[in-house]
């Protein structure tokens, strides 16, 4: 980093601040891309920022500084902006000294190029007419916090990550299939290519979309739209204002009993020691069977809402002030495989890849289906087009029928395929 945060500490509490924080964020990265099947671009990026937050008379004052860091141009901002702020009680993480060990492992550029002309050759030796892109990446991130009553935290983490993109082109019909994943240690697409090539074989004929309502079943990378509305309604934030309809119904069973979601910052590949508040992170259950058991808030929301302090304060952006978030949403899969659940199916509908967003925290959505798969008799027929699926999140999670055991990263969500009764399709 430009500047030790305890120094950049000092100097404004000598310039008049009452207390003050610190939060650093470095990031190196080495992305590599293909396009039309090519190596088309090696780069290196590198950034890093200081966030420097600070209380004059209770009023806070928040300044950002990008690379280098003028220390008293920083700290003289900040307390400019404290004198256009009202009171405000201050939400410190008590001092402790906690510098972790580091995560991950470097993979070389020549690896990442390696990889990417690896999978995309598996991929065109089935297909040789597909279009493949793609990125590559490795990136090292560091974060340091500090403040004014003792606290120092800080962590490197490493990690690479992959995004495989195939476009199938036949006369008027359009193909795109898309995946990836992140790792902390090598990559391995060779286990996912089965599958992107398995897709491609499912929508190698089309088929006729059900009409009504049918039962849907959501592959991990669909399903996670159900799973961001559960953690918006679940926000501490959201139940202060009585906008979540669970704001009242703590312990009580609002979903399935077949579902339980957790929090587990300890899981690979988004470890996450500490929230941007310095705030150990810890496991949560969430809702056990159905039932909420736990909400989850940044420090100021847990003491409102009068429950514990979890780790859960996160910044949304460098010039942010900390709010609720969560670490790792774990939903606990079923025993079926992703074969069984299709054969489960008398009549019924895939979903894998959706065009625009999911439900807010009314739960209302209505989503195009971009990659989807007609069932019938427990096969898959061929591609759904033109085809929308629409309903409600909250009641949909009432009704599902079962989960799987094929649970799969998507962002920082684990979540298996689920099988939701009787949603609405239209073509």
């Amino acid at each position: 980093m430009s500047i030790d945060p305890r120094i950049l500490i000092d100097l404004a509490l000598s310039s008049g601040a009452d207390e003050a924080e610190v939060y650093q964020s470095k990031s190196l990265s080495y992305p590599v891309f293909f396009e039309a099947n090519r190596l088309k671009q090696l780069e290196s990026s590198q950034s890093e920022g200081t966030a420097l937050r600070l209380w004059r008379q209770g009023r806070p004052g928040l300044a950002v500084a990008y690379g280098e860091v003028n220390s008293g141009d920083l700290v003289d901002k900040a307390l400019a902006l404290s004198s256009l702020n009202e009171v405000e009680e201050i939400e410190f993480s008590p001092p402790r000294e906690a510098i972790y060990p580091d995560t991950g492992t470097f993979i070389p550029v020549e690896s990442l190029i390696r990889s990417g002309r690896s999978a995309i050759e598996q991929v065109r030796s089935v297909y040789p007419e597909v279009i493949c892109s793609g990125e590559w990446e490795c990136e090292q991130d560091t974060t340091t916090l500090a403040n004014s009553r003792g606290l120092y935290c800080h962590y490197t983490d490493t990690a690479s990550s992959y995004y495989l993109g195939i476009e199938w082109v036949r006369g008027e019909d359009f193909l795109g299939v898309y995946d990836g994943e992140t790792d902390n240690n090598e990559l391995s697409p060779q286990k996912l290519i089965p599958q992107l090539l398995q897709r491609l074989k499912w929508a190698e004929s089309n088929a006729e979309p059900p009409r009504g309502k049918v039962p849907i079943l959501f592959t991990p990378n669909a399903a996670t739209m159900f799973w961001g509305t559960v953690i918006t309604a679940l926000n501490g934030k959201q139940i202060l204002d009585n906008s979540s309809p669970w704001s009242a119904k703590k312990g009580e069973l609002v979903i399935s009993d077949k579902l339980t979601l957790s929090q587990d910052p300890t899981q690979e590949p988004y470890t996450c020691p500490f929230d941007d508040e310095g705030t150990p992170t810890q496991l949560l259950s969430l809702i056990e069977k159905g039932r909420i058991k736990e909400f989850y808030g940044d420090r100021a929301t847990a003491k409102r809402l009068h429950i514990p302090v979890t780790g859960n304060g996160f910044r949304p952006g460098l010039g942010a002030y900390p709010t609720p978030d969560l670490v790792n949403l774990i939903i606990t899969p079923g025993e079926g495989s992703f074969a069984s659940l299709i054969s489960s199916l008398e009549d019924g509908l895939i979903v894998d890849q959706m065009l625009g967003g999911g439900a807010d925290i009314s739960g209302e959505f209505s989503v195009n289906i971009d990659l989807g798969y007609r069932v019938k008799k427990g096969e898959i027929i061929g591609r759904v087009k033109d085809t929308m699926v629409s309903g409600n999140v909250y009641t949909a999670l009432k009704n599902v029928l079962a989960l799987g055991n094929d649970s799969r990263w998507n962002g920082s969500c684990l979540t298996p395929s689920v099988i939701v009764e009787s949603l609405s399709v239209t073509g």
